[in-house]
């Protein structure tokens, strides 16, 4: 039951054909069973799990019919959750327990969701291929010789898997859309400041947003409903009305425009990859949509930009991990600076560490202007390109990523490489727009390829709309991978 879509596994609950406790328990065999091979958890929640399917069946037995009371899902684990670990894949945090939950977890709670565990990731979210966890890599479902993308590369092996019909994660630069691509499901990262960002513990604070995995569009489109949201704790959270993100699932696609940037079909992309991509977009046009050539000129310049601003921001949101308060702290140590010292080197990974050596820098005395500024100024331009491109087209297509997933160890030796593989996502995050990733076929070894909307602010439901419209017509979305 937990590889069938929401509207399957809510009608079986009502129905009494399956409770939420024999949903949970079911997750969690999964679970067990496939996590030795794919390392998609770092915690599993017997006992909670448990519990909340007991606290569902009763909300179902009185007659609440919410769209995701009883559903299990994993939480990436950034996310805070009271009483269990959330470690961000650290050494940093392996035994921290968060005595909160994050406001997308208390939402989620209570709109009756069953959190089985806490999925892995790339530590503190930097990574793209999941190979940066404490823990040791996720894998790919359908081949575990290949990263499932990353940051959010458990979660998202976990939905393609069936371990869970949902999952949690967060994309700073493509680190929902990424993984959904590699892994062969749906994910969308929706507009800055519309899921709250507190409890989730930050990277790179203008530009972390809570994004969600599924599937489909119409589940994914569900999930972040429930997960969008006003909160007054997080100073970026947006004040806008509750949404429906569905609203627009069953809205044809005749008159849609969709922009085809030149600078997403120039080199870079594999064949394998063009293929895919472009097969989609004839199945668009077969839909009603039509496709206008448009140009976003400074696309090019989003990754030296991105890899700026974030490592800047990581430097000091990381600085609160020095041993002292909670976390991890060297066990030898001759006075206080010497215990920082010790405990960052020893609790942050070789990425981790990179990311604040090049942040630190940017913004030191000197070349704060030299970098950080102008990489600020050349984020205004990114944007403004997009502003420029809405007035031509409704949505933006493209690929998700420039290949399929590649190999473990393939690129781990050559950071750049393995930045360059987020060329056409990190743009999304700078500008703060939604972006969404859906299946859109086959590449070579049989592994997934992933075709990326991009939407005007606040346009997850267009998004949504869209893609929901295309897997009406196709089944790539229904392909299960071989674990």
């Amino acid at each position: 039951m937990t590889a069938s879509s929401l509207k399957d596994i809510a009608a079986a609950l009502r129905a009494r054909t399956v409770s939420a406790v024999e949903l949970a328990t079911d997750s969690l065999a999964r679970i067990e069973a496939g996590n030795p091979q794919l390392n998609a958890f770092i915690t599993l929640d017997r006992d909670g799990a448990l519990a909340a399917a007991r606290a569902a069946d009763a909300r179902i037995a009185a007659g609440d019919n919410g769209p995701l009371v009883g559903i299990p899902l994993a939480h990436k684990d950034v996310f805070c959750t009271e009483g269990v670990l959330t470690t961000c894949g650290s050494k940093m945090l392996s035994n921290f327990v968060s005595p909160y939950d994050a406001h997308v977890v208390t939402l989620l709670k209570q709109a009756g969701t069953v959190m089985v565990g806490k999925a892995n990731m790339d530590e503190f979210a930097m990574g793209s291929s999941n190979e940066n966890s404490h823990f040791g890599p996720s894998r790919n479902p359908w081949n575990p010789d290949c990263v499932p993308g990353g940051s959010s590369g458990g979660s998202a092996a976990a939905v393609a898997a069936g371990m869970v019909p949902i999952a949690t994660g967060t994309d700073t630069g493509g680190s929902v859309r990424q993984p959904a691509a590699f892994c062969g499901i749906t994910g969308i990262k929706p507009t800055y400041g519309t899921v709250s960002r507190y409890g989730m513990v930050a990277y790179a604070s203008s530009l972390d947003q809570g994004g969600a995995f599924a599937r489909s569009a119409e589940d994914c489109a569900l999930l972040l409903s429930a997960m969008m949201g006003h909160d007054p704790r997080d100073s970026t959270s947006l004040a806008r009305a509750a949404e429906d993100c569905s609203r627009d699932l069953s809205k044809p696609l005749a008159g849609l425009r969709i922009g085809l940037p030149r600078e997403f079909f120039a080199e870079g992309m594999e064949g394998d990859v063009r293929a895919a991509v472009d097969a989609a977009l004839d199945e668009y046009r077969r839909l009603g949509a039509s496709t206008v050539e448009i140009s976003l000129p400074n696309a090019r310049l989003a990754i030296p930009a991105y890899y700026v601003i974030a490592p800047a921001e990581a430097s000091s949101n990381l600085s609160r991990f020095d041993g002292v308060r909670y976390g991890h702290r060297a066990a030898d140590y001759t006075d206080l600076m010497d215990m920082y010292r010790r405990s960052r080197a020893e609790g942050f990974g070789a990425e981790v560490q990179r990311r604040i050596l090049v942040g630190t820098y940017v913004l030191s005395h000197g070349y704060y202007d030299a970098y950080y500024i102008k990489a600020q100024k050349l984020r205004r331009l990114i944007a403004n390109d997009f502003a420029a491109a809405f007035r031509q087209c409704d949505v933006i297509a493209g690929p998700t990523t420039p290949s399929v997933a590649y190999g473990l160890g393939e690129k781990t030796s050559d950071p750049v490489q393995m930045y360059l593989g987020d060329i056409y996502t990190v743009a999304v995050n700078l500008a703060g727009l939604p972006g969404l990733s859906h299946p859109a076929g086959f590449g070579k070894g049989g592994l997934p390829v992933g075709l990326q909307l991009i939407g005007d602010y606040f346009s997850e439901a267009r998004l949504l709309g869209a893609a929901h419209q295309f897997q009406q017509a196709t089944d790539w979305h229904r392909r299960t991978p071989p674990i």
